[in-house]
């Protein structure tokens, strides 16, 4: 069975037509709207984590509210950028927000995406090595936390405190976590390593990379091949792959005012430069719903994902992104081999 969640990048911005103004609103919002989903059958409600732009940020005080409000839901992160973070505090923070939620997290990490600051991570303290690149901090970073939060010792204990010289693990620890994190992919390569790390595999509306061929099957053979290696790592579980899409439905006045005008070049792929290399974007899913279904049958890599993450125009409000998840569920999502 297909999971379906909801994606918010948290945008705010005091411009007309926005129903999220302020940073308090889209914060508040994003509570709101992970409580109307839950209410809606909807299997996930997961944030975006962006620094130094007007969206969300600082993920866990908003992760564990939502686990307050809400008692089944999925919650989680597409994804946070490890460049930024703290190994240790975020694994304490991670463990206090699953243990809040009775074990409902799960955590999307990677290096990240372009971003508006120039070597923003060195604001917050966080400077490659010499001869290491942003890439190689992020995945130190991912190896620590991984480690703090399945009880590793990261920390020699003080003799005089302790009566012990051994190590400190973090706390709290919350069991289960360590199986509930995903790498945030954007090739076929890091696929493939997330998969010997023992990672989950998230991977969104852009790749990295471009082959020639449509979007959905370069993100489907990333897919083959992260499950390739991992069958080749030879772990015991099984893992999780989720894809992220933008699923418009058009099936009223105000849907048809919003996107009923968009062109054909946001229907299909588009290919352009990013991070010195080319990129491979997605198309956005947009008309009326049985138009979406019949789109989205030919999608192979939704087809090949077990979980579905849907990008919701969070600028909108909770009451209009509320009714296109109610739309979704009702009238798309059932289709693509889910049941709430």
């Amino acid at each position: 069975m297909k999971r379906i969640g909801f994606l918010s990048f948290g945008h705010w911005q005091r411009v007309p037509g926005s129903r999220t103004p302020t940073a308090r609103e889209a914060l508040v919002q994003t509570i709101e709207l992970a409580v109307a989903a839950e209410e809606l059958g909807i299997d996930g409600a997961y944030v975006r984590v962006h620094h130094f732009a007007p969206q969300l940020a600082s993920p866990f005080p908003l992760l564990a509210a939502i686990g307050a409000r809400t008692s089944r839901i999925e919650i989680g992160t597409a994804v946070i950028d490890m460049r930024y973070e703290n190994p240790l505090y975020m694994a304490e923070d991670a463990a206090s927000a699953d243990l809040i939620s009775g074990g409902r997290l799960q955590l999307g990490v990677s290096r990240g995406s372009p971003e508006p600051a120039l070597k923003g991570s060195e604001s917050f303290g966080f400077v490659p090595a010499e001869g290491t690149t942003d890439a190689d901090l992020a995945r130190a970073h991912t190896d620590l936390f991984r480690a703090a939060i399945q009880g590793a010792g990261v920390a020699h204990a003080d003799p005089a405190m302790t009566g012990t010289s051994g190590a400190l693990a973090i706390q709290p620890q919350s069991p289960g976590l360590a199986d509930r994190i995903w790498w945030g992919s954007g090739t076929r390569k890091t696929a493939e390593w997330a998969a010997e790390q023992g990672m989950n595999l998230m991977s969104s509306t852009l790749l990295t990379e471009d082959t020639g061929v449509p979007f959905h099957e370069l993100q489907a053979e990333q897919i083959a091949r992260y499950r390739d290696a991992w069958r080749a790592a030879g772990w015991e579980r099984e893992p999780r792959v989720s894809v992220s899409r933008s699923i418009l439905p058009v099936v009223s006045d105000a849907d048809r005012d919003y996107f009923g005008g968009r062109g054909a070049g946001e229907r299909r792929d588009q290919v352009g430069h990013l991070d010195g290399g080319l990129a491979r974007f997605g198309k956005s899913y947009v008309g009326e719903p049985d138009e979406i279904v019949a789109e989205l049958a030919e999608d192979t890599a939704v087809r090949d994902a077990d979980t579905l993450l849907v990008t919701v125009p969070n600028q909108l409000g909770v009451d209009y992104n509320a009714r296109l998840l109610e739309t979704i569920a009702r009238d798309i999502a059932p289709a693509l081999g889910w049941r709430d």
